[in-house]
């Protein structure tokens, strides 16, 4: 897994009941036929894109969510915000892999409107790298459990290798307790939902030493569901 490519290609074989791998799986209701090789790309393209940029900092939140990664592929990354994630880094081509209507999500709304203000690539990663769901409920979001960390946990230590970044900024306290002991240094934000979104630009805000705005809550009133 030392290239965006074989690290992909590594990550899309991974099997574990009550998740959908977006890498490899295809969704039935939601999915074009290809879909799973257009998410792969959409990552690939990422990864690659960050390398060339020499990007110094991870954003790792917890798992992929329903309307967000397990459809475009790129962590924190809704389809609404594809064509952001294209232009920061570097005009990569990134596909739509669903059919219909392009879906927004909160946190992903939140994280591209800091990351357009940021204006440098950033990697974005989850601590499971997979979209894990309630049992025969595979549009739900639900909080991996330890074994499932543990089981692909090699893929975050290959990316850490792979990147080799001077920051990781941990989205939740969930996320920011599973990277305790890492030897990077680790900043933890508040996660944007269920109420913390200000907390969470407010975090970012101090990191990246950007100046406070007051429309920076402006997507608080947005009609999305929340996700961990």
């Amino acid at each position: 897994m030392k290239t965006p490519k074989s690290f992909v290609d590594a990550l899309s074989t991974v099997e574990l009941a009550d998740t959908f791998n977006p890498y490899s799986d295809i969704c039935p209701t939601h999915d074009m036929p290809d879909a799973a090789r257009r998410r792969r790309l959409n990552l690939q393209h990422c990864l690659e894109s960050s390398l060339d940029a020499k990007a110094e900092t991870i954003w790792i939140a917890r798992d992929l969510g329903y309307r967000g990664g397990r459809r475009t592929g790129i962590p924190l990354t809704d389809e609404a915000h594809l064509d952001d994630a294209s232009r920061l880094f570097g005009g990569v081509r990134l596909e739509r892999a669903t059919r219909g209507p392009a879906l927004a999500e909160r946190t992903a709304t939140v994280t591209w409107n800091l990351l357009s203000e940021i204006g440098r690539p950033v990697v974005l990663w989850n601590v499971f790298p997979l979209h894990p769901h309630a049992p025969d409920e595979p549009m739900t979001n639900r909080c991996h459990k330890k074994f499932e960390r543990i089981e692909t946990w090699p893929f975050m230590l290959a990316l850490l290798d792979m990147i080799k970044p001077k920051q990781l900024v941990a989205i939740g306290r969930d996320a920011g307790a599973a990277l305790e002991g890492l030897e990077f240094p680790v900043e933890t934000v508040r996660h944007p939902s269920y109420g913390g979104q200000t907390e969470f630009i407010a975090g970012i805000q101090r990191i990246y030493s950007l100046a406070e705005t007051p429309n920076s809550p402006e997507t608080a009133t947005l009609p999305f569901p929340e996700f961990a």
